[in-house]
């Protein structure tokens, strides 16, 4: 169940980067004024941020533990997002 949602929301989020690319290619703002170049690199920094939390996931799903899966994902966000968790609320 969890891997299906997991699955329904990177299509959900992907659906929502195709659309930025479009108007990123035609070389328009977005509705926050912001730059194509700037909409590319916000693109790339989402993707990258998907990307280390599967990767944490994955890691979770292997029985690591929380201390190495974390770790890892403070590692692969670094720069990219606010807190050690890569913009994620960790709630006990």
């Amino acid at each position: 169940m969890k891997t299906l949602l997991a699955v329904v929301m990177s299509v959900f989020v992907m659906s929502g980067f195709a659309h930025a690319q479009d108007k990123a290619k035609k070389g328009q703002k977005d509705e926050g004024g912001h730059t194509a170049a700037h909409i590319q690199q916000d693109i790339g920094n989402h993707r990258a941020m998907a990307d280390a939390h599967l990767t944490a996931a994955k890691c979770l799903e292997e029985g690591k533990g929380t201390k190495v899966c974390h770790g890892q994902l403070a590692k692969d966000c670094k720069g990219l997002a606010i807190g050690t968790l890569c913009g994620m609320r960790h709630k006990h």
